[in-house]
């Protein structure tokens, strides 16, 4: 197992359970003491918990792994979802991204595209656009919320306000019929509702860790997004619920 995805296993463990031991992570990461002490070292220099005898506990509450970590987890899904969603741009079209690892691989699919305009409140894919003189990039303001890379917030919502969208392919940490489109953070939530009110169609890009989960703030009710592109392994009554409230789901 890479080092990336050891730590992303530790922080998980550690925001279910508020602590972690070394013998218990050495056996679930197949790796050594030795090794789950250097992982546990780097994560206390970066202040995401704090070393005991024997093990860590979490460095105050722990409610969603870091963007960084994030990204180690499901890679091959999120990129097949991402490129699926990717498909559904066409040339002329104005593209709202939310934050979020697959909505990032989705901006790393419309990197060679041409006469796009993309409007994002995410620092990861306002970097990853702002080079590419083939696209028109606009990023909202906002305060930045490091956990995400995001920019949320009054400014950022008020700067979405008289834009058109035509797709806004947005990334949760949840998803269900009867809870909506759900994440960590409430104010993160409210900014993610405001750039899916600009839109014309909305399209949930998550992998099936996400579906059938609910999270602390609602974004939206399901039945104002048209569309989930998610992997093969989602729970499929939770799909079926999913489409009785009239989203079109396709699992990749």
């Amino acid at each position: 197992m890479r080092q990336a995805e050891r730590l992303a296993t530790i922080l998980e463990r550690l925001s279910e359970n508020g602590g972690v031991g070394v013998a218990e992570l050495a056996t679930e990461l197949d790796a050594s003491a030795a090794t789950v002490r250097r992982d546990l070292q780097l994560l206390e220099e970066q202040r995401l918990l704090s070393r005991t005898h024997g093990g860590a506990v979490a460095h105050g509450m722990l409610y969603e792994l870091p963007l960084r970590y994030r990204s180690a987890r499901y890679g091959d899904e999120k990129r097949r979802i991402a490129a699926a969603a990717a498909e559904r741009v066409s040339e002329g079209m104005v593209v709202g991204l939310t934050g979020g690892t697959t909505t990032t691989e989705v901006a790393r699919g419309l990197l060679d595209r041409r006469r796009l305009t993309i409007v994002t409140n995410s620092l990861s894919i306002a970097a990853e656009l702002a080079v590419r003189p083939n696209l028109k990039l606009v990023v909202t303001g906002g305060v930045a919320r490091p956990e995400s890379y995001e920019l949320i917030g009054p400014l950022a919502e008020a700067s979405l306000t008289g834009l058109n969208i035509d797709l806004a392919i947005v990334g949760v940490d949840g998803i269900s019929r009867d809870a909506g489109l759900t994440t960590h953070h409430e104010a993160e939530a409210h900014t993610n509702r405001a750039l899916i009110d600009r839109a014309r169609r909305a399209l949930v890009v998550a992998d099936s860790s996400k579906v059938g989960q609910t999270s602390f703030a609602r974004i939206c009710e399901a039945d104002r997004v048209d569309e989930l592109i998610t992997d093969s392994v989602a729970d499929p009554d939770e799909l079926a619920g999913l489409r009785e409230a009239g989203i079109a789901v396709t699992t990749v």
